[in-house]
C-alpha cells in the first residue's frame, strides 16, 4: 500500500451505511469516481485489502469513504464498521475506469451508488448538473445511500426505485430492457453503471440490445 491514513470519524447514514472521514495524505490527488484499495493497519487485517471509492470532492483537506456493511460475509467491511476513531488505514493510489465524460444517464444498483456520489459533487460544486439523470435501484426506501441529497441534485431527474415492494413515492420496478425502452428515447448518450455483478450484467446487455454502443458504456472493467 501506498499510503498510512487515519481514522478520525464515522456516522451512521442509513442502516448498513456509514460515511467514514480519514487523514488525507500530502499530494493525494484522484479524479471523480476512482476508487482506491483500502486495508485495516492491524496484523490480522493488513492483507485483506478491499477497493473502495472516496466519495469527498478532491480539494477537500479530508477524504471521505461511503461504505456498506455485508455482516453475512464476516469480513472487511464488518470489521471496517466497528472501528474507532484513532484506527489506521492503508490505502493504495487511485485507480479504476469510472471517470466522467459528459452529460448522461447514471444507473446505480445499491452501494454502487458510491463513485457517482464523488462524481456527483463535484458537478454539484461547478454548477454542470444540467442534463444529468440518475436512476438508482435499491430494495427499500430504507436502503437509499444520501437520498435528500441525490433528490437535491437531480430533482425531476431522479427515478428511484424500490425493488422489494410497493412503497409510496417510490417506483416498485426492475430495470429491464423493456423497462428501458420505456424510459429513454436517446440511447446514444453516456450511459455510466455501477452495481451487484448481475445487476450490471443485465442492465448492460439491455442497453446494448437498445442500441447503446459499448463506447457509451462507462464502467469498472
Amino acid at each position: 500500500m501506498d499510503h498510512k491514513v487515519t481514522l478520525l470519524m464515522s456516522e451512521f447514514i442509513t442502516h448498513d451505511v456509514k460515511r467514514f472521514v480519514v487523514t488525507r495524505p500530502e499530494g493525494f490527488s484522484f479524479e471523480p469516481g476512482q476508487g482506491v484499495e483500502l486495508a485495516i493497519d492491524s496484523p490480522d487485517w493488513r492483507d485483506q485489502g478491499r477497493p473502495f471509492t472516496p466519495t469527498s470532492l478532491n480539494e477537500d483537506r479530508v477524504l471521505e469513504f461511503t461504505i456498506k456493511c455485508y455482516p453475512q460475509h464476516e469480513g472487511v467491511t464488518q470489521a471496517l464498521h466497528q472501528l474507532r476513531p484513532g484506527a489506521g488505514l492503508q490505502m493504495s493510489e487511485p485507480f479504476g475506469t469510472i471517470r466522467y465524460l459528459g452529460p448522461g444517464v447514471f444507473i446505480a444498483g445499491g452501494a454502487g451508488i458510491t463513485p457517482f456520489l464523488a462524481i456527483m459533487r463535484d458537478l454539484a460544486a461547478k454548477q454542470d448538473m444540467a442534463g444529468q439523470q440518475l436512476i438508482f435501484s435499491n430494495k427499500t426506501p430504507d436502503d437509499i445511500i444520501c437520498e435528500k441529497e441525490l433528490r437535491h441534485a437531480f430533482g425531476d431527474r431522479l427515478r428511484l426505485i424500490c425493488t422489494a415492494d410497493e412503497f409510496p413515492g417510490y417506483e416498485h420496478k426492475r430495470i429491464d430492457k423493456a423497462w428501458l425502452a420505456g424510459q429513454i428515447t436517446d440511447f446514444d448518450q453516456r450511459f455510466y453503471l455501477c452495481g451487484p455483478p448481475g445487476f450490471m450484467d443485465a442492465v448492460n446487455d439491455a442497453l446494448q440490445s437498445l442500441g447503446a454502443s459499448s463506447q457509451q458504456l462507462v464502467f469498472e472493467q
